[in-house]
């Protein structure tokens, strides 16, 4: 059986689930949150609902030739294959390329869980094609779930 990388992911996120789940699903806040530093992301469509698709492109502020769709940008579509209300978000995603290490559907899983001072959010990156690293998977992702913790945080309490 051939070994199939992974990327996984826990962050307790100091925000109630409903808030999370809601910017896992709106465009404007995945426009804002899932996109590593450096990058600037584009979203084409976004259908947020089981059976939902979308359509993203992540470009690079400064010119590069690490883009996975052309030199400058990683663009992917993919759909929502389950939704869970305030609890999970499963997700199947695929870059747009003509490179076959970077081809095939990869499956992103988001388990929302209440814990003391907030949410711990579980991601798994599941399939991952040969041509991209999972430890840069992985930095990117922390990016993401940075971003997204700042924008459903509260403010820290002015003394």
């Amino acid at each position: 059986m051939p070994i199939v990388a992974a990327t996984q992911l826990t962050r307790l996120i100091r925000a109630p689930r409903a808030a999370i789940y809601a910017a896992l699903l709106d465009a404007d806040s995945v426009r804002n949150w899932m996109v590593p530093d450096s990058m600037t992301s584009h979203i084409h469509s976004f259908d947020a609902r089981e059976g939902g698709t979308f359509r993203i492109s992540l470009t690079y502020d400064q010119p590069t030739t690490a883009g996975k769709s052309n030199a400058q940008t990683d663009t992917f579509h993919g759909r929502f294959v389950k939704l869970v209300q305030d609890a999970e978000v499963v997700q199947v995603v695929e870059f747009e390329t003509g490179d076959p290490a970077l081809r095939g559907e990869m499956m992103i899983s988001y388990m929302l869980t209440d814990t003391d001072g907030g949410t711990l959010v579980e991601g798994r990156h599941e399939n991952l094609p040969p041509g991209v690293s999972p430890s840069d998977n992985e930095l990117g992702w922390c990016m993401s779930m940075a971003k997204l913790a700042q924008l459903v945080e509260p403010p820290p309490a002015q003394p």
